[in-house]
């Protein structure tokens, strides 16, 4: 595994998820991050523009920043993909080691407006496999 490409990620709070539109172009968008094993796990609504486009396209970058997008370190190309429920489970018990009390008040509201989440498991590709 890229060490390098992970030691970047530790004791940071967000990570830049870069995800492709139909047309190629990109879109970055700051989210809360869990991360084992050299897993990413991140969570969002079911039917948000990112998980629409990690559906389309699972070819995403990925790189540590602040909770506005300002980049704290380089990108990392990588692989998404959107979890069944049991994985989903694991990444939101994780994002709820990280993230404590507020990822909890979110997941209270979120459940009382019955809006669905999406979990994501995040790899780092190899870089013979990237294009």
């Amino acid at each position: 595994m890229q060490t390098a490409s992970l030691d970047q990620f530790e004791k940071q709070k967000y990570l830049s998820l870069e995800s492709y539109r139909k047309d190629g172009r990109a879109v970055a968008t700051p989210v809360w991050f869990a991360q084992e094993r050299g897993i990413f796990y991140i969570y969002s609504l079911a039917d948000a523009g990112k998980v629409k486009r990690i559906r389309n396209n699972s070819r995403v970058r990925i790189a540590p920043c602040d909770a506005r997008g300002k980049l704290k370190g380089s990108w990392v190309d990588a692989e998404a993909s959107i979890l069944d429920a049991s994985g989903a489970e694991h990444g939101h018990n994780l994002l709820n080691q990280k993230y404590g009390a507020l990822k909890r008040i979110g997941d209270f509201f979120s459940k009382l407006r019955k809006r669905r989440r999406a979990v994501i498991a995040i790899r780092l590709t190899a870089p013979e496999n990237r294009t």
